[in-house]
C-alpha cells in the first residue's frame, strides 16, 4: 500500500509505525504554504492520510475534493498512532 500523507511538520514516529503495518511506500505534504489548485496527488497512491491538527480547512477541502476525483479512500485523523492505528484498521490487510 502506498499513502500520501497530508499536513504536520514532524511526522514523529509514524513513518516507521506505518512500515510495520504493512505500508510499502509514503509521501509526504506538509501543507503549511499556500497551494494553489494545481497539488497532485501522486499516481501510485491507494490511501490519503491528512492529518487535521496541523492543516488548514482549504487544504484540508482541496486534498478531499481530489482524491474524491481520484477515487481514493481518505483517512481524518489526529497526528497520533493510537488514534490513526485506529482509523486506518480498516484498510490494513
Amino acid at each position: 500500500m502506498s499513502v500520501f500523507i497530508v499536513g504536520a511538520d514532524d511526522l514523529g514516529n509514524i513513518p516507521a509505525n506505518l512500515l510495520k503495518a504493512g505500508v510499502k511506500s509514503m509521501k509526504h505534504f506538509k501543507g503549511r504554504k499556500r497551494v494553489s489548485e494545481d497539488i497532485q496527488i501522486p499516481a501510485d497512491t491507494d490511501l490519503v492520510l491528512v492529518f487535521t491538527d496541523y492543516l488548514s480547512h482549504n487544504i484540508a477541502e482541496l486534498v478531499k475534493r481530489k482524491a474524491k476525483e481520484a477515487t481514493l479512500p481518505v483517512v481524518f485523523s489526529k497526528r497520533s498512532w493510537s488514534h490513526l492505528q485506529e482509523k486506518l484498521q480498516p484498510f490494513m490487510q
